[in-house]
């Protein structure tokens, strides 16, 4: 009969690819990123732990820095990933809330993997769950409040607590508004691009300082330089200091040996010409991103020009940012208005760990942090702490806006929602309650980590919030429900918002899964036998002969 079956199994995938369906695809990768989540909520709060991670060199990170945590896990499982990228969009977005960004998305996926366990189906959860988030911006938007100076050093102290900057906080948060308020530049403040923090060998975390101006791991050229300048006018260069090499292949014939002694002595006359030319443009510091040669070093030397050779791009970019300075391509083309300014350009270091300290910039749009520390794995953590608390700060500094801590604001979403969802019929009133559950599995996270009773804690922070008291939060100190705002307990608006909103995509796209295939690992790319090197995609590669 035609079209009969015939019985015989038809192969569609390759047998080295396995494929999971329905229910099952969902529940893999509803338990990887569970477990991802699992992994950083014990370093949730201010009395979160650390963790120690090893890699196969035996390289170590001690942090309780989510989004580093992740980073040094090398996750492997896909869905795992996206929450690693979770972590990564926050970091980026807001500079902190990483952990709590990743614990959200792990709790609702959960509670949407009970849901479907009950019958209901992962459209419908996720159609609740994106009404619930829209609500949950509006609640946020509402809470917010306008934030004043006194507030930029509570979100600074909310930042660095519970981290290894608790042994020197308070100096610490000055120290951190001081800087973020120093480089806000057209109501950006970028803390990547304008802040140098570098790691000082001994002393102690409360000796970590801000330098107003830059800090730059090098030494001057030579010993015959002087160490130290003062009112230095500085010329920032983009080429070298040197005899240049002909663009051309060429060749010099000498007749008589004492014309090499002549010839060297041309080359070295034009190198003094522009050195002679530089110092009239009364530059008395010079930073290039090339070399100097000997015949430049000598002439530098002779004119008592600090110079400093071979910075990286990004320093010459920072350095243009602190002293006013313009990046001349010309050694002999500097003039007076191409040159910047600072009180103090030094050498400093002991034997042979020397930096270069340019100092007293008048309006440094980039700055310095030094850290002292007597232990490298506790420089790098302060390092991180100070990064999380500079990013926050710069937060407010653009947005003006605050919300308060302490899962203050995760319970009050919580609270409403409830009622919201009461508002809509069908399906997804279960998916709005499961929203506001997983919210409350944030402070609920900050209560385990302090060591209290976590039921206990929510049902206060319930019944607090019930009574109007919207700024309500955990005290893990006291173990109380108390109110954030006036303990100073407060975040960036923007950070709880980009929250929400990652946690909610990366939970969406994961119930949308309902299909996994995965190729087996064999260590290299899975090439087809066109993708040839000299054949691809139907593109023929040219010939390599010689016409």
């Amino acid at each position: 009969m035609a079209g009969q079956l015939t019985g015989q199994p038809i192969i569609i995938l390759d047998r080295d690819k396995t494929r999971s369906q329905g229910r099952d695809a969902l529940g893999f990768n509803i338990s990887a990123a569970k477990a991802v989540a699992d992994a950083v909520r014990t370093t949730l709060g201010p009395k979160g732990m650390d963790k120690m991670l090893v890699n196969p060199v035996g390289d170590v990170v001690i942090t309780n820095d989510g989004a580093t945590i992740l980073r040094e896990m090398d996750i492997q499982h896909p869905a795992g990933k996206m929450m690693v990228e979770v972590a990564r969009t926050q970091e980026d977005k807001a500079g902190d809330g990483t952990t709590s960004a990743v614990v959200l998305a792990g709790e609702l996926l959960s509670k949407a993997h009970a849901l479907v366990e009950q019958g209901v189906h992962p459209t419908t959860i996720t159609r609740g769950y994106g009404l619930a988030s829209e609500e949950a911006l509006k609640i946020l938007d509402e809470l917010a409040i306008e934030a004043s100076d006194e507030q930029l050093e509570n979100i600074v102290r909310t930042a660095l607590t519970g981290k290894s900057a608790d042994l020197a906080l308070e100096s610490l948060v000055q120290l951190c508004v001081q800087t973020a308020k120093a480089i806000k530049e057209g109501g950006k403040v970028n803390v990547k691009e304008n802040i140098n923090i570098i790691h000082q060998r001994g002393g102690s975390i409360k000796d970590t300082k801000f330098i107003r101006g830059l800090v730059i791991d090098k030494a001057r050229a030579h010993k015959n330089m002087p160490r130290k300048v003062e009112n230095a006018k500085i010329a920032i260069l983009d080429t070298g200091i040197e005899i240049e090499k002909t663009q051309v292949k060429s060749k010099l014939k000498i007749s008589n040996p004492e014309l090499i002694s002549e010839a060297r002595l041309e080359e070295s006359k034009l190198v003094e010409e522009r050195v002679e030319a530089l110092a009239k443009s009364g530059a008395n510091v010079v930073f290039t991103e090339k070399g100097i040669d000997d015949a430049g070093i000598h002439y530098l030397a002779k004119k008592g020009i600090f110079a400093v050779r071979r910075c990286k791009e990004e320093e010459i970019n920072k350095l243009v940012k602190a002293t006013g300075a313009r990046i001349v391509s010309k050694v002999d083309g500097v003039s007076e208005e191409d040159l910047g300014s600072a009180e103090l350009v030094e050498e400093r270091g002991v034997g042979n760990y020397k930096m270069v300290y340019v100092e007293g910039c008048k309006n440094p749009k980039a700055v310095s942090i030094l850290i002292y520390s007597g232990a490298e794995h506790v420089a790098d953590e302060v390092e991180r702490a100070l990064d999380d608390a500079l990013r926050v700060a710069g937060v407010v500094l653009e947005d003006g806006k605050i919300v308060a801590g302490g899962g203050s604001p995760e319970i009050e979403m919580a609270t409403r929602l409830r009622k919201f969802a009461t508002t809509h019929g069908g399906r997804e009133q279960l998916a709005i309650m499961a929203y506001a559950d997983a919210l409350e599995e944030i402070p609920k996270g900050i209560a385990e980590n302090a060591g209290l009773d976590a039921i206990n804690i929510i049902v206060e922070l319930r019944n607090k919030h019930n009574k109007g008291i919207k700024t309500a939060g955990l005290n893990v100190f006291t173990g109380k429900a108390e109110d954030m705002l006036e303990l100073g307990v407060v975040e960036p608006l923007r950070v709880k918002t980009q929250e929400i909103k990652s946690a909610t995509d990366v939970a969406v796209m994961i119930l949308r899964i309902n299909d996994v295939l995965m190729a087996k690992e064999t260590g290299m790319m899975d090439v087809r036998p066109e993708h040839t090197a000299d054949y691809y995609d139907g593109i023929q590669a040219p010939s390599g002969e010689e016409d």
